[in-house]
């Protein structure tokens, strides 16, 4: 049993972790301040609510494809993930949909644990498709229906501004199902409405929304006014720095993802994203004409850039990890103490990965 630094619910303790069935079950130490030793640091497991892809495999290409995504980013200390879609013809997304359902109800040994889906659309503007392909429509309850009956539907996308929208994520949103505001040129007013309707945090941050214009705000503005939770790319290529300083001051639960593709641990060339094809070079994921097209993003690299730019890491770790948690009303997991999952990643003193745990699980880094 290694001593380490443990982030724990309440603050840094210097000891030792104990679990059994998978569960944390005590942590033994005293209070510490990690700057007093030089130990290595063990946060909890990060939570990626927006995961496409990995290893060279897309969400959309189905049951084959689980397996490598979920290894690929346990490797990377993601022990938890939302499996996002991609806006697409309504069999395909069922089709992909029927498997996952399949796929939640298990986790294979070495691999992150699937917790649900995030829809990100087809319920989008199709003026603001970013990297989504053109199928997006406006959404009817009859097939929003139809998905839930196929997988655990946890998060969905939507553009609160077709019509029949805010009524929707009214009725969605009272059956415990995240509305998020997303791919959208919505008002500041329409942001606003669908918060007072129910949605609860916004989809990768200040991209494919309207953007902040102090005479038009935009949807960007009702989320630095309004928001409690909203979800931000860290790779220091989808937003400045500077943007993500202000989001963390203006929004008090901002987490973290990846939006994640299949060239995620990938060397540099062209992978699918849907029914894209995307070229990763230069750090990016980009379309043919040059649209940022997801990242490469690994939540460890997350955390390495949050501390960059001057968070704390008992603060960047809350936000990998603590926050996506809450947002799903999750009070097992993203954080580590007795009678939570024992997800957790060891890392060392330059914040680089040397051991993960999944459910009490240790990875096998050799065979990983």
């Amino acid at each position: 049993m290694l001593e380490d630094n443990i982030l724990t619910a309440h603050g840094w303790v210097r000891g030792y972790l104990r679990h059994e069935n998978g569960k944390v079950v005590g942590i033994e130490g005293s209070p510490c301040n990690p700057a007093d030793n030089d130990l290595p640091y063990l946060l909890p497991g990060f939570i990626d609510l927006h995961v496409h892809g990995g290893g060279g495999k897309d969400i959309m290409q189905g049951a084959q494809a689980f397996d490598t995504i979920t290894r690929t980013h346990l490797r990377f200390g993601t022990t938890a993930l939302l499996a996002t879609t991609m806006t697409a013809p309504n069999h395909d997304i069922s089709r992909v949909l029927g498997a996952l359902g399949d796929f939640c109800q298990t986790r294979p040994s070495g691999c992150a644990r699937v917790l649900g889906v995030h829809l990100e659309g087809p319920f989008i503007n199709p003026g603001k498709l970013g990297a989504q392909p053109n199928f997006a429509h406006t959404a009817l309850m009859a097939e929003v229906e139809d998905y839930l009956n196929l997988a655990p539907i946890k998060v969905i996308t939507i553009a609160p501004e077709i019509a029949g929208h805010i009524e929707l994520i009214g009725t969605l949103s009272a059956r415990g199902i995240r509305m998020q505001l997303g791919h959208t040129l919505g008002s500041y007013e329409e942001g606003v409405a669908a918060l007072d309707a129910g949605a609860s945090s916004f989809t990768h941050l200040y991209n494919a929304m309207s953007p902040l214009h102090h005479r038009e705000p935009g949807i960007l503005g009702a989320a630095l006014a309004h928001a409690r939770f909203a979800e931000l790319i860290p790779d220091l290529l989808h937003v400045h720095p500077g943007a993500i300083r202000a989001a963390l001051r203006a929004i008090p639960c901002l987490y973290c993802v990846t939006d994640s593709t299949a060239a995620t641990g990938m060397p540099d060339g062209e992978y699918q994203l849907g029914s894209h094809t995307v070229t990763k070079c230069l750090g990016g994921v980009r379309l043919a004409d040059g649209t940022l097209a997801g990242s490469t993003l690994t939540m460890d690299q997350a955390l390495r850039n949050l501390v960059k730019i001057g968070l704390p890491l008992a603060e960047a770790s809350q936000r990998l990890s603590q926050f996506p948690a809450d947002y799903l009303g999750l009070e097992d997991r993203g954080r580590l103490q007795p009678g939570s999952w024992a997800d957790c990643v060891r890392l060392d003193r330059s914040l680089n990965i040397t051991a993960v745990m999944v459910e009490g699980e240790a990875l096998d880094f050799q065979n990983a």
